[in-house]
């Protein structure tokens, strides 16, 4: 079985100012600019699957990625990230077939920060995750399991940047 490898992205800068409703809220002009800076870093990734919150935010967020260079052919919005618990990520997780070997995810905090801290072995980097995990940020973690077998403590989190536009 190959490593898995999941990335984590939260959501770039939001506008609150738009009168809009949580859910339907736009990135702000910020928000462009560093969700094509989180597309270069991704254009790192050969992307398998990418699970996306509902929210106009995220969805807005994986469009400027793919401006800044990230690919993927199989993107799923929905709405179970949106408000989600940690626990609920990774029943989503759990479900991806072996053959998808990274993933992404695109959502909100706190649901974030905590996955992470809750899959992940505490480390130096997991410490900066645990004090703030900023619009637009990137956690990738890596498992030696199938996505079946994720639990808490089964990754190893490889990178965690803040990439600004």
């Amino acid at each position: 079985m190959a490593a898995k490898t999941l990335i984590i992205l939260r959501h770039a800068k939001s506008d609150w100012d738009t009168g809009e409703p949580d859910m339907r809220r736009p990135l702000a002009d910020r928000g462009l600019l560093d969700g094509a800076a989180a597309g270069e870093v991704l254009a790192d990734y050969d992307l398998d699957v990418v699970l996306c919150s509902e929210a106009t935010r995220a969805r807005q967020t994986w469009e400027r990625a793919v401006v800044g260079g990230a690919s993927c052919d199989d993107v799923r919005h929905t709405d179970a990230i949106y408000g989600a618990w940690p626990s609920d990520v990774v029943d989503l997780l759990r479900e991806l077939p072996d053959a998808a070997e990274t993933v992404l995810v695109i959502g909100h905090e706190s649901t974030l920060s905590e996955l992470v801290l809750e899959l992940a072995e505490q480390s130096d980097l997991t410490d900066r995750v645990a004090v703030k995990f900023p619009t637009a940020g990137v956690a990738v973690l890596e498992f030696e399991t199938p996505w079946s077998a994720l639990d808490t403590g089964t990754g190893v989190l490889t990178r965690f940047v803040v990439p600004r536009g």
